[in-house]
């Protein structure tokens, strides 16, 4: 599921944005300014920030331009202005789109599917090793395009291997790390989360490889 952080001031217009958003299947953050977008873009990966321009303490040229510095998030510009002159300078910062008020909420979001679907998958935080594909912030992972349905462990599991790719992990570390507290029982526990992990993944089951004497490290 995508994150939405909608920004404007006026607090009926944030309420609009997000009651379309989540008919459709987003979830949604508001901010009431600049400032405070900037700090929550800073703690919170979004997929999409809805901008307006005109606000208080902080406008939204100015957080677009420290937002864009910290974080590649694409960003839908709002605003009551119809200049070429707002919308030259919004592009120069990077804005994706720039939607003038009064807008179709049906519109606006019919831009953020377009926005979403060009985005780089890196800022959607979306990794994708051949034909598998982690979604890690909508904890889904599809195999060549088909949805696999795994238990809330084995993704677990499955997230911890690919953030430590390349590195041989002890199945002592992978129960104190994945399982988040000091495990008392058989590290077998661990073989058998790989083997159905394995198993699901068909195909790019090798991705997950054995290291003899030691644990696993994720491969591909």
């Amino acid at each position: 599921m995508a994150k939405l952080l909608v920004v404007d001031d006026e607090k009926n217009i944030r309420e609009v944005v997000r009651e379309y958003a989540q008919l459709n299947g987003y979830e949604v953050d508001e901010a009431a300014n600049g400032l405070e977008a900037l700090n929550m873009a800073g703690s919170t990966d979004y997929d999409c920030i809805i901008l307006d321009i005109m606000m208080p303490v902080l406008d939204g040229f100015s957080a677009c331009k420290q937002i864009k510095q910290i974080k590649q998030v694409p960003i839908i510009m709002l605003s009551a202005r119809q200049e070429e002159y707002d919308k030259l300078f919004g592009f120069e910062l990077g804005v994706d789109d720039y939607v003038v008020k009064p807008f179709s909420p049906k519109e606006l979001m019919a831009r953020v599917k377009v926005v979403l679907d060009r985005a780089p998958k890196a800022s959607r935080n979306i990794l994708q090793f051949d034909g598998l594909v982690i979604d890690v912030q909508g904890r889904s992972v599809t195999v060549d395009g088909e949805k696999v349905n795994l238990t809330p462990k084995e993704i677990d599991l499955l997230l911890y291997l690919t953030a430590h790719r390349g590195i041989a992990l002890s199945r002592t570390k992978l129960l104190e790390e994945v399982w988040n507290y000091d495990y008392f029982g058989d590290d077998r526990t661990v073989d058998s989360h790989i083997k159905m992990l394995r198993h699901n993944l068909g195909k790019y089951r090798d991705f997950i490889v054995t290291v003899r004497g030691m644990g696993y490290k994720f491969e591909a």
